[in-house]
């Protein structure tokens, strides 16, 4: 399963995304079982795949979906704990790098007025630099972000752009890889090898390791920001059901 994991890693991500299409169905048939349930496709499985770059994580990568524990997460927060699903009335949602695990999902709800976006990703209907949005000011509804920002040098230029598209009212789901260990966020030009990046910040394309002064970076842009750790809210039994990452905390920020 490592080697597997290790493979995986190093396919470029369009063509990792087109073979999961006809991959996909096959693994998730071979390791169909009742011990770990997905609740993005509500399918269960006998474990779930490893995944990592530096350290290879065991049992969290759902094979139907492909989501990993912070998808997962993600998923439960906004079912459980929003409108997001249920409002009756129009949405207008700024996705960016789209997540293969919510991208046809989305499309699909009536009520949403889903757009996507990224510099590079093949699933990105609009192509823009998150630091330069060609959107208006006060625009969408929900924003999400995710595992986006640790790859932006300048991620005070881009938050302030996520701050201006969002409604006044509006939410937005801000998800990084954080240390949580650290108060201060650390970062540092100089390391440009990728072998060095990768070790250092976790992925040879991050550019910062985020301690717990991410959050008031945020507010420091506008934001009012929810800290949410949710896996709070479940029994370690879920938890282990659900493969999430205990502690794992949830940015939420509002804009008023």
């Amino acid at each position: 399963m490592k080697i597997i994991s290790k493979a995986l890693n190093s396919i470029p991500r369009p063509i990792l995304i087109k073979l999961s299409y006809w991959v996909r169905p096959i693994i998730a048939l071979f390791l169909k079982g009742s011990n770990y349930t997905d609740p993005i496709d509500g399918r269960s499985y006998r474990k779930f795949l490893p995944y990592g770059y530096e350290t290879i994580r065991e049992n969290v990568l759902a094979p139907g979906t492909l989501s990993l524990e912070r998808h997962r997460l993600f998923w439960l927060y906004l079912k459980n704990e929003t409108d997001f699903f249920s409002n009756g009335k129009k949405i207008k949602v700024l996705h960016f790098a789209p997540e293969q695990a919510f991208y046809n999902r989305f499309k699909k709800i009536k009520h949403l007025e889903y757009i996507t976006t990224d510099l590079n990703s093949p699933l990105a209907a609009v192509k823009a630099d998150i630091c330069k949005l060609p959107f208006k000011d006060n625009e969408f509804d929900y924003i999400f972000c995710n595992h986006v920002l640790e790859h932006i040098p300048d991620d005070t230029k881009a938050m302030r752009e996520l701050y201006r598209v969002l409604t006044p009212g509006g939410m937005g789901i801000f998800q990084i890889p954080q240390d949580l260990s650290r108060e201060i966020t650390f970062e540092d030009n100089s390391i440009t090898d990728p072998k060095k990046r990768a070790k250092i910040f976790g992925q040879y394309d991050h550019v910062r390791v985020y301690g717990h002064d991410y959050f008031n970076k945020l507010r420091s842009i506008g934001f009012e920001v929810l800290a949410v750790d949710y896996t709070k809210t479940f029994s370690d039994k879920d938890i282990n059901k659900f493969r999430l990452a205990k502690g794992e905390i949830i940015p939420v920020c509002k804009k008023h």
